[in-house]
């Protein structure tokens, strides 16, 4: 059974290819997604960062010098690649997550205006019932 645990257990490089694919689906999507570019939720900026943490978790826990896996070091450059290709995309999503927030505290302003419109008017209602009695 413990020979079989070697072949059960993906290696660095396959770990690091379905990274790498899941960067790329992730980073695609945000940068050609949406006219105007999709918004970055909550929950995809927790994905990628839980992604990118365990990446680095597992390239520092098992380091390969350079040129002893050549497979394994065309997926480093693209992991690269994909790290440096968020990085140019943070500002644009930091811009977008700004302006989203910005939407929703209007909208719970208006939401809230409303609120007290109704109240206000509910009052009215029943001050006037109260009266006319």
């Amino acid at each position: 059974m413990e020979r079989l645990m070697p072949l059960l257990t993906p290696s660095r490089t396959e770990n690091l290819r379905e990274t790498n694919q899941r960067l790329l689906g992730w980073l695609d999507r945000m940068a050609t997604g949406c006219e105007p570019r999709c918004v970055a939720t909550p929950e995809d900026i927790a994905s990628l960062l839980s992604e990118l943490m365990q990446a680095g978790a597992g390239l520092r826990a098992q380091p390969v010098p350079p040129g002893t896996d050549p497979e394994f070091d065309r997926e480093l450059a693209q992991y690269r690649g994909h790290v440096e290709r968020l990085r140019d995309l943070m500002p644009s999503i930091h811009g977008q997550l700004l302006a989203e927030r910005a939407r929703l505290e209007a909208q719970r302003a208006r939401l809230r205006s409303a609120a007290e419109w109704a109240r206000a008017s509910r009052q009215t209602l029943s001050s006037n019932k109260l009266s006319t009695r």
